[in-house]
């Protein structure tokens, strides 16, 4: 390391205990507010929109039109990371995340008002598509934003257990969401859920919306960002500026540097916890109401129940991850949750409702929480202070498009031609095996220096 690295680091502003505390509830709510958004429509998906706006299909069809119309959603967060992340690695990461909570929050808040099929015909639909477009182009962008906020806010040697606070947001958010739905679908009779009590839930997330925005209005700007060896007056230089300017040793080493491995293992990374959270969040909550014909409340209350259990499974990953490192942790939620994959089923399928609260709560925690827990602070120590908004972005939301968007839909489509649950079973073990493998072939980069421009290989 360089003396002048050395200078900068030392200099590297530190935050008082009340901005960290900022910082971390500004992530919080960010994050909760993405997956509120995200469980409110995915439930939607799975138990009104293939009645609401898909009438006129079998319905096996409304359930995989459903699936369809949330999946679209993951083209726009693709673009939304490419626009947002670029603009959030150039102009500072507090600007973007004030950007991205306004679009999500007022997307999902019209999704409540929005006129059924019933009312205005195939436009529906596409209103519903249109608003899904624009609310994925805000989240896109989200959690990668606060991922990368909250790990350049914290201490290296507690990075792990403050940065999965970020994980507790989409633990608050899926919470909230699968709390409303829970409680609509056990106290509503069919017919007043159908006609109004689904909007309920998406009003209701204008209210964190408000209080996420208020809160990113004084936050400060990340203190890495700030001492970035390639930014001036706030906003970095393009590399066509860091080129034609006298190099120090460190911006030579990161603009000589090949890109492309570090995405693949964190795109790696992403597999497991965004695969098996579109299984079990997603597709086998609508499975158990429309092909097991359990209780409609089943899912969104093992749902629930897990979410709770998860504020402690979280942070406990998160110190885990500090005291053993990120690579065997990793490894070990990975090889547990192939382990784990054709046990949750046989619980799933039993028919007994306290053997599939048990098996969704399990696998919840074991194989979506727990591996997020670990994603966040990982991603953000994989790649370099330049880049880092933009990669972690597009490892997310690439990896959300090969698993969690294509992946209940494929479960769908499976499910309905086999008639059966191991394709489901197989899924969940692929989407591990991937993360299993990647973990195996990554550096562990606990406590890595996050001022350091260029990716950790």
């Amino acid at each position: 390391m360089s003396e002048k690295t050395t200078s900068r680091e030392a200099s590297l502003t530190k935050r008082t205990t009340g901005e960290l505390a900022k910082a971390a509830v500004s992530g919080w709510l960010g994050t909760a507010m993405e997956f509120m958004d995200f469980q409110l429509y995915s439930l939607a998906a799975a138990i009104v929109f293939n009645k609401i706006f898909f009438p006129d299909v079998s319905p096996m069809i409304g359930l995989i039109a459903a699936m369809a119309t949330y999946g679209v959603g993951y083209v726009a967060r693709l673009v939304g990371a490419i626009y947002f992340g670029r603009m959030g690695d150039r102009i500072g990461r507090k600007k973007v995340l004030f950007l991205t909570i306004a679009l999500m929050g007022a997307s999902t808040t019209l999704i409540g008002v929005l006129p059924t099929y019933q009312m205005i015909g195939i436009w529906a639909p596409i209103l519903l598509v249109a608003l899904r477009l624009i609310q994925g182009f805000g989240a896109g962008a989200e959690i990668a934003g606060a991922s990368v906020m909250l790990a350049e806010y914290a201490p290296a040697q507690r990075r792990g257990v403050i940065s999965s606070l970020v994980s507790l947001g989409t633990n608050s958010g899926t919470l909230a969401a699968s709390g409303l739905w829970a409680l609509l679908v056990s106290v509503l009779p069919n017919d007043q859920l159908l006609s109004w009590g689904w909007r309920v839930p998406f009003l209701a997330s204008f209210i964190v919306m408000l209080f996420a925005v208020w809160v990113r209005r004084s936050l400060k700007e990340s203190p890495v960002f700030e001492k970035r060896a390639d930014v001036v007056g706030g906003i970095a230089l393009s590399t066509t500026d860091l080129k034609s300017a006298p190099q120090e040793g460190v911006l030579e080493k990161a603009l000589h540097q090949k890109k492309g491995k570090a995405f693949l293992i964190a795109l790696g990374l992403r597999f497991g916890q965004a695969g098996n959270s579109g299984l079990v969040q997603t597709f086998l909550v609508g499975y158990l109401a429309t092909v097991l014909m359990a209780d409609k409340a089943l899912g969104t209350t093992a749902i629930m129940y897990g979410s709770i259990l998860g504020f402690a499974t979280v942070p406990f990953i998160g110190w885990l991850g500090d005291k053993f490192g990120r690579r065997a942790i990793y490894m070990t939620l990975s090889a547990l949750s192939i382990l784990f994959a054709v046990p949750m089923m046989l619980l799933i399928t039993s028919g007994n409702p306290a053997l599939i609260l048990t098996g969704m709560i399990v696998g919840l925690n074991l194989a979506v929480l727990s591996l997020f827990a670990m994603e966040s602070v990982t991603m953000a120590e994989f790649f370099g202070a330049r880049t880092r908004f933009t990669q972690l972005a597009l490892a997310k939301e690439i990896g959300g498009i090969l698993t969690t968007a294509i992946g209940p839909v494929l479960a769908a489509t499976l499910t309905a031609v086999t008639g059966h649950w191991w394709p489901l079973a197989a899924m969940l073990v692929g989407y591990s095996a991937v993360t299993l493998i990647s973990a195996a072939f990554g550096p562990e980069v606990r406590g890595r220096d996050l001022v350091r421009l260029e990716d950790a290989v």
